[in-house]
Parts: structure tokens; sequence; C-alpha cells
């Protein structure tokens, strides 16, 4: 590498696409990765993890589920929900939690993105999780439904007769699995999880200043 030729870093971006820390370390990522656009480019790939692999297709009240799973109080829920928004918004997302009633199941959503993971580009892959948090945290729809599904790939420009192939059949059923265990049996069991180079793990939504720092001093020690 010259002086002038930014270091590549591949990032594994494993995440879900209805944890909102998830869409907050993206973004973070992106603007630490965008101040640092001399120094390192990174290649990122968005790998899956599913906060609810057994939930049903109906879904379930998000504060029934809260309650549930965490032991949220409806006051630290609240509470949660705020803090999250603002995180958001100085990061450039919106985050509409007054839309998101219900939690859903993701397998689906993942299948896509691991399509384009195989078949499209990683700028491709990359626009569909943007799309798939917006859908989810600020026009409040459920990425489990095909129908929406369908419309992001379209909307996209992304061939929506292949997606609807994919989604209609078990195609990349199998890799999710694989890479979801893969990445259970090495230690993650909460996100968002980056990790860099494959060996250097940055736990959770992280400020931009954070990703920044951690990112330029792995790009100095590889």
């Amino acid at each position: 590498m010259t002086a002038n030729t930014p270091i590549p870093l591949r990032i594994d971006f494993v995440s879900d696409v209805s944890c909102p820390w998830c869409a907050i370390g993206l973004h973070a990522l992106e603007q630490a990765a965008a101040r640092l656009a001399q120094e390192v480019a990174l290649d990122v790939h968005f790998q899956p993890f599913e906060l609810n692999p057994d939930m049903g297709p109906e879904g379930q009240d998000i504060g029934e589920h809260l309650m549930q799973k965490y032991g949220a109080t409806p006051e630290q829920s609240q509470q949660t929900r705020e803090a999250i928004a603002a995180r958001g918004a100085q990061l450039g997302f919106t985050f509409r939690m007054d839309r998101r009633g219900r939690i859903y199941n993701t397998f689906d959503a993942h299948r896509l993105l691991h399509w384009l993971e195989a078949e499209g580009t990683p700028a491709q892959q990359s626009a569909l999780k943007h799309a798939l948090f917006k859908a989810y945290f600020t026009d409040g729809e459920n990425p489990g439904d095909r129908a929406v599904l369908l419309r992001l790939v379209r909307e996209l420009g992304l061939d929506e007769a292949r997606a609807g192939a994919v989604l209609a059949s078990d195609t990349y059923a199998h890799e999710v699995r694989e890479r979801e265990a893969y990445y259970q049996s090495h230690g993650i069991h909460s996100v968002p999880a980056v990790i860099v180079n494959q060996r250097h793990l940055i736990q959770g939504g992280q400020p931009v200043e954070v990703f920044e720092q951690a990112l330029r001093r792995i790009a100095a020690q590889d």
C-alpha cells in the first residue's frame, strides 16, 4: 500500500433487521468510514442473526414481547425508545416507534440479503439492508411480509422475479441457518457485532467516534 491508498478492511456486520441498535450501529459505522475515507476502505458483508427465530408469521405485540423477553416495564420500554430515537436522530435515521406495534419473524429478509451476497453486489445488499431498516423502524411495516419484501426489491430496481423465486422456495435457507450457527458458535449472542478482518470484534451500536478510533487502530495493526 502507498501512503495515499486506503487500507481495505473486511467488515462482517452481524445483525437483525428488527434490532434498533443494529440500525444505529450501521449508520455510525458508515459515518466513521466516511470520516476515514482517505485511510480505510470497508468491504461490508451483512451476516444473519435472528433475535426471535421462533417468532410466528403473525408476530407479537412489541410491549408484550419486551415484557416477556426482557422483563421491561412499559416505563422502561418508553425510556429505551426515547433514547433509541434520539441516537437515530443524531445519525440522520428516523425511528417512528409509534408505528412499530409488533415484532416479526425476519428469516425471509435474511434469505434475501444472502441472495444479494451470493448473486448481487455489495451495494445492492447494503441498499436492501437500509430499506429493511426504514421499512420496519420508520414506516412500521412487517419485514417478514413477502409482499413488503418484494416491493422493496422492486423499488430498489433489483430482480423481483428472482427474489420471488427465492422466497417461494427454500433457497438459501440452509446457508442462512449455517451462518447464524457459525456466529453463535463463535460467541456472538447479541447484535450488532462488527467483525473486522475476521478477527477484531466491535460490539454494540457504538458512537461514530468509537468506530472511527477502532477502525484506525485496526488498520494500523493489520
